[in-house]
């Protein structure tokens, strides 16, 4: 097909000049895809559900330390009455009842499991905090992804745009009688290639709204409403020192470090005794000579473990060690967690000074657009210097995007570092 033929259809395929992309996706604020995230998203509910998990340990646990109550009822068919002399001393019909009480009197194991299962909650809580928290991050994240997407769609337009102009006034030109076939042709080359890259950042588009609705664990796309803005940058002495009591990264470090020490602390407790009381009510039809109608006894059970094969032993030091992985884990991360915050205060200055150029650039690539423009327009020059200028207005409107895109992520990276949000 001839290329102006090719460029005529493209012009007449949309009132913009090209395809129409896909149905608008769902727009939500920044607050909203938040919301939606740490309500729906996967990661949220099975924390949730490990909390309740937890709970179910905790009752596991104290169940040990609680009376019960455990109710019995037999019922023996024998071929016959077991006679003796004449008399019946066993029944071939007897039922028996019975019900058995225990009462833990005490039970150091067990009484310890249930504050170990409680320690165990707290950490789960904890943990779901930080995981709400990381969901938060993500959330935030997919949705400034759309916003410098949608920037970088809007610099490739306005050079398709550009470029579609151009490509008019070339062929107007040789139309005229006065351009030539060699203009024309690089204009239209360079109107196909901004085309391209349009289309390549829809894409992107697309691909950003699909990732922030999985984020937020709905089954459509979602799109950003606004531009967020997020509050000043704190202190950098008050963020460094606030931020091991505000992240919830390092409170659920803290509580599992906190609960291994527990559980460590209470091995000694493997080698007390435990004493145990039983009561049991009976009744037994018919009676016999050892058992009469209805009685009842009680019992006292001491139990010392004198030779265990050495599990207790190895019990301890397992305790030992995990405890010591947990605190190694907390060391780490609270290191980690300083360094965030410098490097955080220290990449959002760099990103401010590089928006800042940027967008200088931004505006001189422009200026030298119009001014090859207007040479052009003139004679005074080929197109060579106006498509070189096309390419580098774009090129310069694209880097303002990622910068004002980097400038954003840094803020959001700053305010999870210091634990302000969310």
């Amino acid at each position: 097909m001839h290329s102006g033929a090719w460029v005529a259809l493209v012009l007449l395929a949309s009132p913009n000049g090209f395809a129409q992309p896909a149905p608008a996706a769902e727009r939500v604020t920044f607050d909203e895809a938040v919301r939606l995230a740490l309500a729906r998203n996967a990661a949220t509910q099975v924390s949730l559900l490990e909390i309740r998990r937890a709970e179910g340990l905790l009752s596991e646990a104290r169940s040990g330390s609680l009376p019960t109550i455990v109710g019995n009822g037999t019922y023996t068919r024998l071929d016959s009455n077991r006679v003796l002399n004449g008399a019946v001393i066993l029944s071939k019909h007897q039922l028996n009842l019975n019900a058995v009480g225990t009462l833990p009197l005490l039970v150091p194991n067990r009484w310890a499991q249930w504050s170990h299962g409680s320690d165990n909650l707290d950490a789960a809580k904890a943990s779901d905090a930080d995981v709400r928290r990381q969901t938060a991050i993500t959330a935030g994240r997919a949705y400034l992804s759309i916003v410098a997407q949608k920037r970088v769609l809007e610099a490739t337009e306005r050079a398709r745009d550009t470029a579609r102009a151009h490509y008019i006034f070339s062929r107007t030109r040789r139309e005229g009688g006065v351009g030539n076939r060699v203009d024309e042709v690089r204009a239209e080359q360079e109107l196909a290639t901004d085309e391209a890259q349009v289309q390549n950042a829809l894409a992107a588009v697309v691909r950003s709204q699909e990732a922030l609705g999985i984020v937020a664990g709905t089954d459509r796309p979602l799109d950003s409403a606004e531009d967020p803005t997020f509050p000043p940058a704190p202190d950098f002495a008050e963020a460094t020192r606030a931020a091991e009591e505000r992240r919830q990264d390092v409170r659920a470090a803290q509580s599992r470090a906190a609960a291994a020490d527990h559980i460590s602390r209470d091995s000694w407790l493997d080698y007390l005794p435990s004493l145990l009381g039983t009561f049991q009510p009976f009744y037994q039809d018919p009676a016999s000579l050892t058992v009469p109608t209805t009685g009842w006894q009680a019992q006292l059970l001491l139990t010392i473990t004198i030779y265990d094969g050495g599990i207790r032993t190895g019990q301890a030091k397992e305790r030992d060690a995990f405890a010591g992985e947990a605190h190694a884990q907390l060391d780490g991360l609270l290191r980690q967690t300083r360094s965030e915050v410098r490097l955080a205060y220290e990449t959002l200055q760099r990103a401010d000074v590089a928006l800042r150029e940027s967008r200088h650039a931004a505006d001189l690539a422009s200026e030298a657009l119009q001014l090859a423009n207007r040479a052009y327009q003139a004679g005074a020059t080929g197109n060579l210097e106006v498509i070189d200028a096309e390419r580098r207005a774009r090129d310069a409107a694209t880097a303002v995007a990622i910068a004002e895109d980097a400038v954003r992520q840094a803020r959001l990276d700053l305010l999870s570092a210091t634990g302000h949000f969310p």
